[in-house]
């Protein structure tokens, strides 16, 4: 006979479900008994003339656009995920999750292109969305879009700090442990709570960053682009120092846990699963695609960054995880900076500073790009109404969008300094395949209801590139925990209410009464 053990936890959670569920029910039928139409749902808004609002300074090139997209993508994959997958997931054949989803990036990143060129705007899925399926869809990939964004840049504050702190220990500098983490924080290997006060360091990191941001793209854009000349040297050194001590005996068990299979704990293991895994390294490329309008000649220079930091990128994860498995055996390899913690091993501590040093640098620049990309959706969905009219303004001194870079800043820093997110990063996986599918479906759908658009970039291969990526991006979301995709749903029941009680009726295609 089964016995079900309900926590205490786990039934509040249950009734905070079922009372979202409810409040989503009643929002939904107090408007669908009103005048509320299926038509509503699916208007939909085309690329059009935005010279009447207020622009953003069109000051990046192919080189920034291309820099931007390696300073969001190599960044906590490539330094804590390889490790980890490889230890727990798929073993030296970490190699091959890589590729895998490389490749099912690749298919969706020739879609980001091709409606990055076509359809444009700031917004990056959601607009795309918007002129592909109508507004109610795009409304939900711009919700899915804020969760990814922004417990990505919390959560890599929180990794950032840890960094921090263990380099200040190293140096012989102490920061008393309540300011190290939150009041919720827990033990990750015991589960058992370790409060704190606050995380003051990820606090801190956020809110300068966000005085960056509110300087100006330009500026924001050099300083992404020095983060990310250091973190390419740090690679340069990890792979020159490391490279020479390569063993090929710890290569012979290359495919340990196999392409797939459920393990002793219950949970997926194999190359599959690793792949679902490390897709949390290619997070960061679609960004790119949200700053359309401050480039200089977008419809060229777009997909020249999203594709060649792509490539750039996957080439680096392919070449540093077959390092970092010949060097050391891949079962020591589960830490929370196995590149600095195989090098010690080795004996070269010094090696192991600076990849430390490459991390904490690495990092900001993951967080400048994640930031900067979750307030220009923010902005986009703005300026169509769906959200509130203010977050949708430019400062005409700095060409930015000031309150939303503060409000979204805040928000970030408190979420970083109280909240443990190590359970809630894996929202963002789930998040940005489901953004994936949608923009690859949008190629689909824009082919056959707009053949005469034009398409300055258009995916080779006619529609069959597209329907490999929803497929790819579909399948890796099955290997993803049943709780993450959970959590995704009750993330999307807030977000069906908030449309239904606000944005179908302020949205700028709603009816006008008059």
């Amino acid at each position: 006979m089964i016995s079900i053990q309900f926590s205490p936890v786990m039934i509040a959670s249950i009734a905070f479900i079922i009372f979202l569920l409810v409040g989503f029910i009643v929002w939904a039928h107090r408007f669908w008994s009103t005048k509320f139409t299926l038509r509503g749902l699916t208007r939909k808004k085309m690329p059009v003339d935005d010279s009447d609002q207020p622009r953003l300074l069109a000051a990046l090139n192919a080189w920034d656009l291309t820099f931007l997209g390696i300073g969001a993508i190599i960044g906590t994959g490539i330094f804590v995920l390889t490790g980890l997958a490889a230890a727990t997931q798929a073993g030296p054949a970490v190699i091959l999750s890589f590729v895998v989803s490389g490749i099912a990036c690749a298919f969706a990143a020739l879609a980001y292109a091709e409606l990055s060129s076509s359809v444009g705007g700031c917004g990056s899925a959601y607009g795309y969305s918007y002129a592909a399926f109508g507004e109610f869809l795009a409304w939900i990939i711009g919700w899915d879009l804020l969760l990814e964004y922004g417990v990505s840049v919390a959560a890599v504050a929180n990794g950032w700090s840890g960094y921090l702190y263990r380099g200040l220990h190293a140096l012989g500098a102490t920061i008393p442990e309540v300011l190290t983490r939150g009041p919720f924080a827990v033990d990750n290997m015991t589960g058992e709570a370790t409060p704190g006060i606050i995380n003051i360091a990820a606090v801190a990191i956020i809110l300068l960053l966000m005085i960056l941001l509110i300087v100006g793209i330009k500026q924001s854009a050099r300083f992404n682009n020095i983060m990310v000349g250091v973190k390419l040297v740090t690679i340069g050194i990890f792979l020159a120092v490391a490279t020479g001590h390569v063993d090929t005996a710890n290569w012979h068990d290359f495919m340990p846990f196999g392409w797939f299979h459920v393990g002793d704990n219950g949970k997926p293991v194999g190359i599959l699963a690793g792949a679902s895994l490390v897709f949390f390294a290619y997070v960061g490329f679609d960004a790119v695609s949200t700053a359309v309008e401050e480039a200089k000649n977008p419809k060229r220079d777009v997909p020249i960054g999203i594709l060649g930091s792509l490539v750039i990128c996957t080439i680096i994860y392919i070449i540093v995880s077959a390092v970092l498995t010949g060097i050391v055996d891949y079962k020591t390899l589960g830490t929370s900076s196995p590149a600095a913690d195989a090098l010690e091993a080795l004996g070269m501590k010094g090696a192991a500073a600076v990849v430390s040093t490459g991390v904490v640098m690495g990092l900001t620049a993951v967080m400048l790009v994640l930031y900067y990309g979750l307030t220009r959706i923010i902005l986009s969905m703005s300026r169509d109404g769906l959200l509130p009219k203010m977050l949708g303004t430019v400062n005409p001194k700095t060409h930015t969008p000031v309150k939303t870079t503060i409000i979204a800043g805040v928000v970030m820093a408190v979420m970083a300094g109280f909240i443990p997110l190590g359970t809630l990063a894996e929202l963002v996986n789930v998040g940005t395949l489901a953004a994936f599918v949608l923009v690859c479906i949008g190629v689909i759908v824009l082919r056959y209801t707009q053949p005469k658009m034009k398409r300055p970039f258009e995916t080779p291969g006619g529609i069959t590139v597209p329907i490999l990526g929803a497929i790819s991006c579909a399948a890796l979301m099955c290997f993803l925990p049943g709780i993450t995709l959970l959590r995704f749903v009750v993330w999307l029941v807030v977000g069906l209410v908030i449309y239904f009680e606000y944005s179908i009726r302020h949205s700028i295609l709603a009816p006008r009464k008059g």
